[in-house]
């Protein structure tokens, strides 16, 4: 008996080690330290910036502010739009921050640069705003978790339809930059493997205030959509100049990246009708408003999708860290795939193990001024795509298991 009570204590002693352990590789540096990384005052500052960082003071908030009895830092910084700027800040953070993880993440030329430093030190990317589909596919990481939306999903929601319904001839203004690049070439895959046909594109670079060359090629193609491949004020100014060169009484505009900061800030004149595809949508539900009636106290504005998405994913990652009972990489990781994301952002969701949050989207109409109840009352939802239909199946290659 005696030998079995001490084989029992013994295992009972190894378990509580293992246990420990598991804790104490979650107290790194006693705490648990989020950076946000964005684009604070440029063309996506709107979209991302001092927005995302409130929404991640706000998941940390609503955790409580600690995990696994540790308290949760966040730290921000300005990308400026630029990989070499982004990169250089993640890896200060990492090496003398002892920052855990990253989120925001806009411009997809930054975060590709971003990833790479954070794949390189095992530490997990939690992308919230970039559209490229190259995270999870060519440039696919064991690290990378995709949140909000990607390019795919934009194009099936917004595109297919529209060439469904008899658009056949398009033309793209492109932002010229990694995501205005993907988001063209899937957008051109989907018109031709639809009926369509493609006359041609043209290359805007980022933060172009003088669209009118770009407007008048587009003009002249004698396309059924003109289709803006930007986003952020980018979008709001080819928009813009497209309405001012009559543009939008000849041909549809298709916006396929449009959040709703940029339809708020357009005249329902010049942007009342489009459709487009979102990943959340603040006045969907009781759940959307009551999150974005808190965001707008704190932050003066409704929500924009990425905003939105970065509250999701940062929650999702602490409730993985104290499932998991530490905040090594590895081990999260498994455990945020393991976990299915349900909250008032995360719809019909799985998080694949490419790192792809699949889940529901909106195809919704930008409201004309007369269907307007108030300044916020901005889209109409007209239809909700499930995941797998949006965001399209995982690469073998990239199936991290």
């Amino acid at each position: 008996m005696k030998s079995i009570n001490k084989t029992l204590l013994s295992v009972g002693i190894a378990a509580a080690m293992s246990v420990s352990a598991a804790q104490a590789a979650g107290i790194s540096d006693d705490k648990v330290k989020i950076g946000v990384l964005a684009d604070m005052g440029g063309v996506y500052a709107d979209i991302c910036g001092e927005g995302c960082v409130t929404a991640v003071q706000m998941a940390v908030e609503d955790f409580g502010g600690t995990v696994l009895g540790k308290p949760i830092e966040i730290v921000s910084a300005d990308d400026q739009n630029k990989p070499d700027v982004g990169s250089s800040i993640v890896r200060k953070w990492i090496d003398n921050e002892q920052v855990d993880t990253v989120t925001g993440l806009v411009a997809s030329s930054v975060t590709g640069a971003v990833a790479k430093v954070l794949t390189d030190s095992k530490k997990i990317a939690l992308i919230s705003t970039s559209a490229s589909h190259a995270f999870t596919t060519k440039a696919c990481s064991p690290y990378n978790v995709q949140w909000t939306y990607n390019v795919v999903a934009l194009a099936n929601g917004t595109v297919k339809p529209m060439v469904g319904a008899g658009k056949w001839r398009w033309f793209f203004i492109t932002a010229d930059y990694a995501f205005g690049h993907a988001l063209e070439s899937v957008a051109t895959e989907v018109v031709n493997s639809s009926g369509g046909e493609v006359l041609g594109a043209v290359r805007a670079p980022l933060g172009t205030t003088d669209f009118s060359s770009y407007v008048l090629q587009a003009q002249s193609s004698g396309a059924d959509v003109i289709a803006l491949a930007n986003a952020g004020t980018d979008f709001t100014n080819s928009l813009k100049t497209a309405a001012e060169f009559g543009l939008t009484q000849t041909a549809d505009v298709a916006g396929l990246l449009v959040f709703t900061s940029n339809a708020q800030a357009l005249d329902p004149e010049i942007a009342g009708g489009m459709k487009l595809t979102t990943g959340f949508y603040w006045d969907m539900d009781e759940q959307t408003r009551e999150w974005s009636k808190r965001f707008k106290e704190r932050h003066g504005s409704i929500p924009a999708m990425g905003q939105a998405g970065a509250y999701s994913m940062t929650m999702h990652y602490l409730k993985a860290v104290e499932a998991a009972g530490t905040d090594d990489s590895d081990t999260v990781i498994r455990k945020m795939k393991e976990m299915k994301p349900d909250d008032f952002f995360a719809r019909n969701a799985t998080l694949r193990n490419d790192g792809r949050m699949v889940h529901d989207m909106y195809q919704v109409r930008i409201k004309k001024a007369d269907e307007r109840a108030n300044p916020d009352d901005i889209f109409a939802i007209e239809n909700v795509i499930p995941g797998e239909e949006a965001f399209g199946p995982m690469l073998a290659e990239c199936d991290f298991k």
